[in-house]
């Protein structure tokens, strides 16, 4: 059986070593929480190499210390490596020094499935700061995607009065047909001032300060994006509470999140083969 490395992460990669030794491989694990700890070395070592979500936090492997220019220096063009949400810049660093880096975010069950705790999360995280119920509270989603459409879905269930912001006619299609109201994403003007929390899922600039001045004082506003779609400091500036609320998945469902990326992995394996 194989040898599999783990570099970093979250919970939900610890969980994910202990369900990969579990499978029968031979599992080394390097700085991720919760899990028994070998050298770098041998975790670098193995014949596959599974990185956290995202890759990168400043230049550094998420969850450590160690430089990803450094990482790629000790790894070998023989193994195969495994990260989510690669930039291109880190991926083309990666192949241009002969490595195989592949990206199992790109595996559209795993993006769905990880939607799922993303939406629960962001519930709760607007739960936990709100003055007021859901129920019979204005909302509004930016984005329609995944998670956006999962996460209306949910804000329905609860009764609060979702309206959902997009772009295309297709969305506004569905958004009309799923009994939501709908703004358009680049169209927000003199329309925020009912809101009591604010979901964003759209990884461009959506809420700029200007915008941020529109809202009630008592908004709550939940970044759901890789990249922000909320000016954070504007939002802080004007004293409106912002929660950055990324990587839901590893935090508020790691056993889910796990599972649904050992599927991931399992499919991505079975078609090198």
């Amino acid at each position: 059986m194989e040898t599999i490395g783990f570099l970093g992460g979250d919970a939900r990669m610890a969980y994910l070593a202990r369900m990969l030794a579990e499978d029968g491989f031979e599992v080394k694990t390097w700085s991720l929480a919760g899990a028994e700890e070998c050298k770098p070395s041998e975790a670098m070592a193995a014949e596959r190499v599974i990185l956290p979500v995202p890759l990168q936090r400043d230049g550094r492997l998420n969850g450590t210390h160690l430089p990803l220019d450094d990482l790629w220096q000790r790894l070998s063009p023989t193994q195969r490596v495994y990260a989510g949400g690669v930039p291109a810049a880190t991926r083309e660093r990666a192949e241009a020094l002969g490595l195989r880096l592949i990206d199992y975010y790109t595996d559209e069950a795993l993006a769905v499935r990880n939607a799922v705790p993303t939406a629960e999360g962001a519930v709760a995280a607007a739960m936990a700061r709100m003055s007021v119920t859901l129920h019979g509270a204005r909302v509004l989603v930016l984005g329609f995607g995944r998670v956006g459409r999962l996460l209306a879905r949910d804000l329905a269930a609860l009764g609060a009065s979702v309206t959902v912001s997009a772009r295309r006619f297709d969305d506004f299609a569905w958004i009309d047909a799923l009994g939501y109201r709908a703004l358009h994403t680049r169209r927000l003007d003199g329309r925020l001032g009912a809101f009591r929390a604010i979901f964003n899922t759209v990884p461009d600039m959506v809420l700029d300060d200007a915008l941020l001045a529109q809202l009630r004082s008592d908004c709550v506003l939940i970044e759901l994006a890789s990249r922000p779609g909320i000016d954070a400091d504007a939002a802080r500036a004007w004293g409106l509470d912002f929660v950055a609320a990324g990587g839901l998945p590893g935090k508020v469902a790691p056993e889910t999140a796990a599972l649904a990326l050992r599927e991931a992995l399992y499919r991505i394996w079975e078609d090198e083969t």
